[in-house]
């Protein structure tokens, strides 16, 4: 599951808005907000390694956003 918040952070971060990123990973807007209100679960690899380029996450930094789930 993504951790939609530090990824909300990172495009803030990165001064961008997630239209503004979306449209440079490829998709639409409507599309990529739609992914994230289901917590991230419909990205695909692909676009993990787009969002990934485009906002210059470290290795450390796309782990906790695209892996973050607990293991019991």
């Amino acid at each position: 599951m993504v951790n939609v918040n530090k990824l909300r952070g990172k495009i803030v971060e990165n001064g961008m808005s997630i239209g503004e990123l979306a449209k440079k990973i490829g998709i639409d807007r409507s599309t990529f907000y739609r992914k994230l209100n289901s917590n991230g679960e419909t990205f695909s690899i692909k676009e993990a390694n787009l969002i990934c380029d485009v906002l210059g996450l470290t290795s450390e930094e796309a782990t906790v956003i695209f892996f973050n789930h607990s293991v019991a």
